[in-house]
């Protein structure tokens, strides 16, 4: 897959970078190698890149001063940082000195790939905030665009929400926007200025987010060759973020449960009590209430993350902010072109249509128009839209003039863009904005052929 990003692996071990490098070229990047500090610098001075890939330990010119030069030279540039001590202090601060994130060595390549498209997002929404300015309705701490009435209400919820250290559970369907949420809660709190931590625990197996979540020990697993910090050790005293909580399996709802009650975990392999004082935000598309009742998820867990629950609204509760999303999608993703526009039957079929993918949908549907289009001008051809999907009376109702139910339309917008890609799951996850675990997981819920 052609992603177009530009890597930097900077690493005295030229074996890890050549087989690095393949993986990574793979995966459609575009990648680069150095082997000190000082090439790194100069590197950087005379190309442009997406992301950094830094160690530490390095003969000469350490990844400390490079990561230094770069926070102070090129702020847009993620930094991921490699290291064999990622369970000493000085790997933290790399975290407040700039860098995304860190990995220690030796690593899954899942997992950094995993890191390296958090990072790739968290740059995306960066840019996109510096591009919007403020005729977007967008505010300096808030990277959410909107002037609805219900997105206006659920900010000004969303910010006394802040004000307060209770953990907070936010629903909403899927590409609502619940990490910008999250990240605007965590932006208005006491603790903003502490780490913001987010994990999506749809993304990883159970035992990869226990590691991720706590930590382990060395030798806890045959790869584990040196201790390793958890995100709610990295997170002390700021904000953890669990997306999609209702995927998390009823084996470590439990240690989850026990951290949430007085702060203490133990990591894997380990036998000590260790303690963490983070603020959780847990996000999900589930009613968890219903999960809990079958079982499926732990009511004291439950209990204890929706000490506030906020309700995302859907995109098609925001009609008037449809456009306003549309148009500065189209700012973004034309970058130094010239911006396209939307003819005004294009603006007509945009605030008709349901959106099922809510606003991520949205952000699919203008990047695919831009390459559709002829010209300057989109026409709904260019859209691509499913003429079924559109919305008007007679398609919310069904043959005996009651309202179809809102599983009824996802399970057939599932099933036409599966049969529009062919059943090719990657194509069809990465056009609805979900994870391909998601889509599988509706496929089997609607069973699906």
């Amino acid at each position: 897959m052609l992603r177009n990003h530009r890597i930097l692996i900077v690493d005295d071990d030229e074996t890890l970078c050549y087989l690095l490098k393949e993986e990574l070229i793979d995966e459609g990047f575009i990648v680069d190698i150095v082997y000190d500090g000082n090439a790194a610098v100069e590197k950087l001075k005379g190309s442009s890149y997406h992301l950094l890939l830094l160690d530490l330990e390095m003969k000469e010119t350490s990844g400390e001063d490079v990561l230094a030069y770069v926070t102070e030279n090129v702020s847009d540039l993620q930094v991921i940082v490699l290291t064999a001590k990622a369970g000493t202090r000085t790997a933290i601060e790399c975290i407040k000195n700039g860098a995304f994130d860190f990995i220690s060595k030796p690593y899954e390549f899942g997992q950094l790939l995993n890191t390296i498209e958090r990072a790739l997002d968290h740059q995306q929404v960066v840019a996109d905030n510096r591009v919007l300015g403020s005729e977007t309705g967008q505010t300096k701490t808030s990277k959410i665009i909107g002037k609805s009435k219900p997105i206006s209400r659920i900010l000004e919820l969303a910010e006394k929400a802040a004000k307060s250290n209770s953990n907070i559970l936010l629903e909403g369907e899927t590409g609502t926007g619940k990490e910008l949420f999250s990240e605007f809660i965590h932006a208005h709190s006491q603790r903003s200025d502490k780490p913001f931590v987010a994990i999506n625990c749809a993304s990883l197996p159970d035992q990869l987010i226990e590691s991720e979540l706590f930590g382990y020990e060395k030798g806890a697993f045959t790869d584990a060759k040196n201790s390793k910090q958890g995100l709610v050790e990295i997170a002390n005293g700021g904000t953890l973020f669990l997306d999609e909580i209702g995927e998390m399996s009823l084996a470590l709802q439990p240690k989850l449960l026990r951290f949430l009650e007085n702060g203490e975990f133990r990591r894997v392999g380990g036998i000590n009590n260790l303690s963490s004082n983070v603020r959780i935000i847990a996000a999900t598309n589930r009613n968890l209430f219903e999960e809990s009742d079958r079982k499926k998820f732990r009511r004291d867990l439950l209990f204890r993350l929706n000490v506030i629950t906020l309700s995302i609204p859907p995109l098609r509760d925001r009609g008037e902010d449809i456009l306003l999303l549309a148009e500065y999608f189209l700012k973004i993703k034309s970058g130094s072109n010239q911006v396209k526009v939307l003819a005004e039957e294009t603006k007509d079929a945009l605030k008709a249509y349901a959106y099922p993918g809510n606003v991520r949908e949205l952000h699919h549907i203008i990047e695919r128009a831009l390459i559709f289009a002829d010209g300057n001008v989109i026409r709904p051809k260019d859209l691509n839209l499913p003429d079924h999907f559109v919305e008007s009376k007679e398609e919310h109702l069904d043959d005996s003039g009651e309202l179809i139910s809102l599983d009824d339309m996802e399970k057939d917008h599932i099933k036409f863009a599966l049969d529009h890609f062919n059943w090719n799951r990657d194509n069809t996850a990465r056009a609805l904005g979900i994870s391909q675990k998601t889509l599988y997981s509706k496929i089997k819920k609607y069973n699906l052929k």
